[in-house]
């Protein structure tokens, strides 16, 4: 029965007694006092802690009932339990026999198991030895029948029994095995030899075919693919000899083809590696393939570097790249001549065939080492590094440094060529130096990318930017430069149709080549991109590109300087009209302004000195360099006008005058070019809105933050003074404005 806990006051005075009540050692306490007043408290004590004893057995009675409940239950419950402990008992003896039971049985059956493994055992090594005498005889009676197919594939069974099962009373039937495979060896051996001599190709597949089973893979694979070599070096040689044979007797040299004797070379090492795919995986797997791309690859290095350096040989690049190199050196002297260049297009076609041959070759042989997965890791590194690193390489480099040179001089002349013939074309708005002198760039900035060099890329670009900064730059500047081009272009009052046409076709070619520049760099990146796979490739071919921004920002700025030179030339027959307004009156009355209205007294007159004296020109111009010219007129009339009319005086309708004028200018000018001309004329439109208005304050109605959309081109001492120009506006008024 669980204590009920004290009430607190009865817990304190329980604590704070002296003693503790119902031992021995009290009463021993009790009956040792001599003092009254101990006694006292003692007595007092004593009753606190009988009270608390009283309160503690009041609050146990007061749990009785519900004991007693409890009690009741845990009777009735005992019945159940006495059920429960007699099953349980029951279950216990049954658990136990099973386990006894599964015991005896989960040991037999291990005995069983024991036996049954031991008498598959047997049943195995029976078989083994069965299996061991009819290998023996079926490898005795193959080579009887020459059938070594079968002999091998014996021998191979023989063998794999015999590392399985280890029995040392098989020892004769072993030894007697290897005798054999000793002489099917032997005969494959010479059998194989004698087919590579006769280059009897299905005896070869026939007995490389045994090297598998007899575990000679190694050696099987090097003597298939010593055989690939010998078949290849043969066809190779053969070309090569015809090939020589061609060079000493043909005068022709269409007929000695290079590019197909090296073509030839790569598709005969190609294909040995595509179709003797499946027999080199099943000498050494895919270590196999590695091993035959290599050696294959050392035929490669020696017979396509024999091609190459025969035809560097035959074409004399080493004396034709010294003759151009002094051909540079002696250009001033007289009577210099240089190589043909159009010998030179045939010999530089020629390179990059070929050094497209050995690219695509090199290409597709590391793709087709790095597409095997399960490769020695050591090998492929090693492999992909003899194609870059070989012979071939080698020799592709230095056919590449005089493909450098050529092209350059290739360039260089038919670039000057260009310049030298150059002529007005029918229907064109330039002559034909621009296109022949960007077709040529054009297509050796190609030709250099298809070498994928980016030494060539580089090399060729840079040329292709001297030339066009250099030589190609001082032709289009040279018409400009020609002293009285402006008298030359009047004369006796009326525009030259011959000297019209030299100026804006020198013009136009400098605008055209300013675009042309920018086409062609954008044409060399997306090339590049597809060409160079690193970055730092792109980013130097970027760095070189970066010059032809720069090139066609030269061309423009020529242009501009051109531009001015014209309109320099135009604009003193148009200012004759111009100075003429300074005698037109503002200060307008209503029959005065009724009578502008019916006959102008300048624009009409100015309109006309340009259309005379500009309009001509436009259909001798590319749209972008008109537009630029009439704008540059434009701005001319625009600021001659804004220094007259700050000189006038203005009357209310002398100022709405001025605004039908500016909008006459606006419209007729508009009509005259593609780009917008309203900002021209947006000072002088803001003028004659100034002077338009009522009275000064109205000025505030557009001002600040009530201009709305507009934004005012005159600052606010300009707004002051135009303000000052009407005869009827007060200076006190004007200077009382906050602008």
């Amino acid at each position: 029965m669980a204590a009920t806990p004290r009430s607190e006051p009865d817990a304190d005075a329980s604590t704070n007694s002296s003693l503790q009540f119902g031992t021995a050692e009290a009463l021993e306490h009790v009956s040792k006092l001599t003092d009254v007043g101990a006694m006292t408290r003692l007595l007092h004590e004593c009753i606190a802690y009988q009270r608390a004893l009283d309160l503690e057995l009041e609050t146990l009675l007061s749990q009785r009932s519900d004991l007693d409940r409890q009690l009741s239950n845990l009777q009735k419950f005992a019945d159940v339990l006495e059920i429960v402990k007699v099953d349980s008992s029951y279950m216990l003896s049954n658990v136990t026999s099973t386990s006894s039971l599964a015991d005896q049985v989960s040991a037999k059956v291990r005995h069983l198991d024991l036996a049954q493994s031991r008498v598959q055992d047997t049943l195995l090594r029976i078989d083994a030895i069965v299996d061991r005498s009819n290998c023996l005889d079926g490898v005795h009676k193959s080579l009887l029948a020459e059938d070594f197919e079968s002999a091998a594939s014996y021998i191979q069974t023989f063998l794999q029994i015999d590392s399985k099962f280890k029995d040392s009373s098989a020892a004769d039937q072993r030894e007697q095995l290897l005798s054999y495979k000793k002489q099917l060896e032997g005969i494959a051996k010479k059998r194989l030899l004698a087919a590579v001599d006769q280059r009897d190709h299905a005896t070869i597949i026939r007995f490389i075919k045994l090297y598998t089973p007899l575990g000679l893979e190694e050696e099987g694979l090097q003597v298939y693919v010593s055989y690939l070599k010998k078949v290849i070096s043969t066809r190779s040689r053969m070309e090569f000899e015809q090939l020589v044979e061609l060079m000493e007797q043909s005068n022709n040299n269409s007929q000695v083809n290079f590019v197909v004797c090296l073509t030839n070379l790569f598709k005969d090492i190609v294909l040995a590696i595509e179709e003797n795919n499946e027999i080199l995986r099943n000498l050494c797997g895919e270590d196999g393939i590695v091993y035959a791309i290599c050696e294959l690859q050392e035929e490669c290095d020696s017979r396509g570097s024999n091609i190459l350096k025969k035809f560097m040989e035959y074409r004399k690049l080493a004396k034709l790249t010294s003759e151009i190199n002094s051909y540079k050196s002696n250009l001033l002297s007289v009577g210099a001549e240089g190589p043909d260049p159009r010998e030179i297009e045939i010999y530089l076609e020629e390179i990059l065939s070929l050094t497209q041959l050995g690219e695509d070759y090199t290409e597709y042989m590391v793709s087709k080492i790095r597409s095997l997965t399960s490769v020695d890791p050591e090998l492929c590194p090693r492999a992909t590094k003899a194609f870059r690193s070989g012979n071939f390489s080698k020799v592709s480099q230095d056919i590449t440094g005089y493909y450098v040179i050529l092209e350059g001089f290739f360039m260089v002349e038919n670039v000057r060529k260009a310049i030298k013939i150059d002529e007005h074309v029918l229907d064109s708005l330039t002559t034909s130096m621009v296109d022949d002198v960007f077709y040529v760039l054009q297509s050796c900035c190609r030709r250099a990318i298809s070498t994928s060099n980016i030494n060539s890329v580089i090399a060729v670009l840079s040329s292709a930017v001297s030339l066009l900064g250099g030589e190609y730059s001082e032709a289009l500047q040279q018409k400009m430069r020609e002293p009285n081009l402006g008298a030359k272009l009047f004369l006796g009052g009326v525009g030259v149709q011959k000297t019209g046409t030299e100026i804006a076709t020198a013009l136009n070619n400098m605008d055209v080549s300013s675009e042309y520049a920018l086409k062609l760099r954008h044409e060399i990146e997306e090339q590049c991109a597809e060409a160079c796979p690193t970055p730092a490739d792109r980013e130097r071919v970027k760095s070189c590109l970066a010059e032809l921004n720069e090139m066609s920002s030269s061309f423009k700025k020529a242009l501009n300087i051109g531009m001015e030179q014209l309109v320099a030339t135009v604009t003193p027959r148009i200012r004759p009209v111009l100075d003429s307004v300074a005698t037109i009156s503002y200060e307008l009355s209503e029959a005065e302004y009724a009578d502008n209205e019916v006959n102008d007294p300048w624009v009409q007159r100015l309109l006309h000195a340009v259309e005379t004296n500009v309009a001509w020109l436009q259909p001798l111009m590319t749209a972008n360099n008109y537009d630029t010219f009439v704008h540059l007129v434009i701005d001319f009339i625009v600021k001659r006008l804004e220094v007259i009319m700050m000189q006038k005086r203005f009357s209310q309708l002398g100022g709405l005058q001025l605004d039908r004028d500016a909008r006459t200018l606006v419209s007729h000018f508009s009509s005259m070019t593609q780009r917008t001309v309203r900002d021209k004329f947006s000072r002088l439109t803001q003028m004659a809105t100034i002077l338009n208005l009522e009275k000064v304050s109205e000025i505030l109605d557009f001002w600040g933050e009530n201009s709305g959309p507009m934004t005012w081109r005159l600052t606010p001492a300009e707004v002051r003074r135009v303000l000052g120009l009407r005869v009827d506006f007060k200076p006190e008024a004007i200077a009382a404005l906050k602008l």
